[in-house]
């Protein structure tokens, strides 16, 4: 009996200094996930093929590492809990499939619930947290999305603690990205919780729109951007505020794609796909692997956008970056054209939280268009015409 005491207090004492795993998402995280194209309709050979595609068509080497298998995977648990796959549809099971996307470069995820079902009523993870984080480590698994449904009576922040710890007991580093909807305000409470966090309910594949299922609710690009927006100041290296994987090739016109992946970048959101990548459009690709917008996104500082001018449709946002640059974006959020004058000397880059600043009048930046490779600096002003539902990407270096 003194043994089990003695145990069960270095357990708890283990638990209580648990963290998550460090050096997973310095930087925003990347990858695919199968949910926003496929839904259930998933096997195996849809993830072998997906990271064969990701390979050839150059997504790996600008810098997606992730492929991450979402609800609907599961099958039963075996006699001693355990849970497996779903027979039909992984027969090969998981560990032969990470192992399969290792050999590629590549990492696996995984997705779980912290209620008794998943989304897609598959068994999930409540009171089995541990056993089902040791057998995703031996799995090979790189990666746990873990959503919120099937929760009634659960404290969110002790129920995603208590996988955060089963994770880290288990040994093997796995990103622990949280699927929580924004409901328990996890930016409040989350960083030393898990390497992301959802800030809003589902993407859909619009500019601007909300829709009701009921229950839960869907948002379009725009709808997502601003209610992250007031959230900057809990984003940074680690920890990051997650605006839903990308809807990039699933139906909105060439701008608004242009527009959706620069905000995203902008916003320090991780950046993963949720497009069929074995089908692919040139364009789509393009803008997916457009390494000047990924190097934003994935810049060391962390420091999320700051809505720098709000004018009608008209706005204007800023981003430090390290090494003194600055990433400068405006944005038509309406159905006009716009033609916009910008006075660079009128409207310093400033941002007071996280102490980064830049007078024009005094220091002339040289400036890219991240899309199409212009060029200019910020001697004179900026003539900028934007199409609907456009975006003005810039990255600004200070001249010697």
């Amino acid at each position: 009996m003194k043994r089990l005491v003695t145990t069960a207090l270095l357990m708890a004492a283990a638990t209580a200094h648990a963290q998550k795993f460090d050096g997973l998402a310095d930087t925003p995280q990347m990858g695919w996930n199968s949910w926003n194209k496929f839904g259930c309709d998933i096997n195996e050979q849809l993830i072998r093929d997906t990271a064969d595609a990701m390979v050839k068509n150059g997504m790996r080497d600008a810098g997606y590492r992730y492929v991450n298998i979402d609800d609907c995977w599961h099958g039963k648990r075996d006699e001693n809990g355990n849970i497996q796959p779903d027979p039909q549809r992984f027969p090969s099971g998981i560990k032969a499939l990470a192992d399969y996307v290792h050999a590629r470069g590549l990492k696996l995820g995984i997705y779980s619930d912290a209620g008794n079902t998943t989304c897609g009523h598959k068994p999930a993870s409540r009171g089995r947290e541990y056993q089902d984080a040791r057998t995703y480590a031996a799995w090979g698994v790189d990666y746990l999305k873990y959503d919120w449904c099937d929760t009634e009576g659960l404290s969110a922040k002790g129920a995603y603690t208590t996988m955060r710890d089963a994770l880290r007991a288990a040994g093997r580093p796995i990103l622990f990205s949280m699927c929580e909807w924004g409901d328990n305000k996890p930016w409040e409470w989350a960083q030393d919780v898990s390497h992301s966090w959802r800030t809003t309910g589902d993407i859909t594949a619009c500019w601007d729109c909300e829709l009701s299922h009921g229950s839960w609710t869907q948002f379009g690009v725009l709808n997502i951007m601003d209610k992250t927006a007031a959230l900057r100041k809990y984003a940074g290296p680690g920890h990051w505020n997650d605006m839903d994987m990308l809807e990039v090739g699933n139906g909105l016109t060439p701008d608004e794609e242009r527009a959706h992946f620069s905000i995203w970048a902008m916003m320090t959101s991780p950046l993963i796909s949720g497009n069929d990548l074995r089908s692919m459009s040139a364009e789509t690709l393009k803008i997916l692997t457009n390494r000047n917008v990924i190097a934003v996104n994935q810049d060391k500082l962390g420091v999320q956008a700051l809505r720098r001018i709000a004018q009608g449709d008209l706005e204007m946002w800023i981003k430090p970056l390290d090494g003194g640059d600055w990433a400068v974006m405006f944005l038509n959020r309406g159905e006009r054209t716009l033609d916009y004058r910008h006075d660079w000397q009128k409207y310093a880059l400033a941002d007071d939280l996280s102490k980064h600043e830049a007078d024009l009048k005094k220091t002339r930046f040289r400036w890219t268009d991240l899309w199409n490779g212009a060029g200019g600096d910020t001697a004179k002003p900026l003539d900028v015409k934007l199409k609907p539902h456009s975006v003005l990407m810039l990255r600004l270096k200070a001249q010697g």
